[in-house]
């Protein structure tokens, strides 16, 4: 491991990789676990299958898409949407933060309307999750908050938030322990993780911290924070040896704009690519269906267009 890693690793910060928002305009229709082909009723470009070796995603948070786009207080994030992909019609798909969370994760809202906080405030929900399926196919995926104490904390600590981790909701992830250990962790594992092909999750979930994913601090300290880590995840011996993507989106806008911006980077994701198209949270959970193989967890994700279009096929 390089010094660089180490000091990174000492640092105790967290990385939160991947940008989405859009109005969500399908009724929710439940969680029940869907077996129809997810190639079914795309309207972007067929699946290239399991092509991608990681996807990562980091969700910033409570920043409509013209706050970010083209703030001169954001000059990272702007780079890196002069680079990449952007989707300049995208939506989150409900207020508050946890519902799109758990949108973003499972297909659903799963009836929650509100930032409640497991295990005891009555929101734990039993449905089939994303963490689930891609165990199911033989992937590995992690979780890595910032700021969260210890491995599998479900309760609010400082500046780490249980609203922003959506898989201390999963009954089938909170109440099992060992499971929930091993792949809720907190952010400061990330950098030694990515120090090895064989300890990289080929599916993360990067979350910030309050501060530094935009909700406390400012638009310029979020933007520093994925400046300071998002290279390391695009530079990581995994990202470099399969076609990867990392993502960057953020949970919501505001009460009167829930227009986001959502981000496609790595080497997988098409160069200085723009589509105007309608997508939101559903969208994003569809489009990594349909690139790993796997079955839509609910009518939303199924019926949601993909995202595929975004991705470079000759990578």
């Amino acid at each position: 491991m390089t010094a660089s890693l180490l000091t990174l690793m000492g640092l105790g910060i967290a990385a939160t990789v991947f940008i989405v928002s859009i109005h969500h305009n399908v009724a929710i229709k439940g969680s029940k676990k869907s077996t129809i082909n997810p190639t079914q009723n795309s309207s972007e470009q067929n699946s290239t299958s399991s092509r991608l070796g990681y996807i990562f995603v980091i969700v910033e948070e409570n920043q409509p898409y013209n706050n970010i786009v083209n703030n001169p207080q954001a000059p990272y994030i702007n780079s890196l949407i002069a680079k990449y992909a952007l989707a300049t019609n995208y939506s989150a798909v409900s207020h508050p933060s946890l519902p799109n969370y758990l949108a973003l994760t499972s297909g659903s809202t799963d009836g929650i309307a509100t930032d409640c906080n497991p295990p005891n405030a009555g929101c734990e929900v039993s449905v089939p999750n994303i963490a689930d399926e891609i165990e199911a196919s033989g992937r590995s995926w992690k979780e890595y908050a910032e700021s969260m104490p210890s491995n599998c904390y479900a309760y609010n600590s400082g500046e780490y938030a249980t609203k922003h981790n959506p898989f201390v909701y999963y009954s089938d992830i909170i109440n099992n322990q060992p499971r929930c250990d091993s792949h809720v962790v907190p952010f400061t594992n990330l950098i030694n993780d990515l120090s090895s092909i064989n300890s990289t999750p080929n599916y993360a979930f990067i979350t910030p911290n309050l501060c530094d994913d935009m909700h406390d601090c400012s638009i310029a300290t979020g933007d520093a924070w994925l400046a300071k880590y998002v290279p390391f995840i695009l530079q990581s011996k995994a990202f470099s040896s399969k076609p990867s993507l990392l993502i960057i989106t953020w949970d919501e806008g505001n009460s009167t704009d829930n227009h986001v911006a959502a981000i496609f980077t790595g080497s997988a994701a098409k160069n200085g690519y723009r589509s105007n198209n309608p997508f939101n949270h559903y969208s994003l959970l569809h489009t990594i269906e349909v690139e790993w193989g796997l079955s839509p967890l609910t009518s939303n994700d199924k019926q949601a267009p993909t995202m595929t279009s975004f991705l470079n096929t000759n990578k």
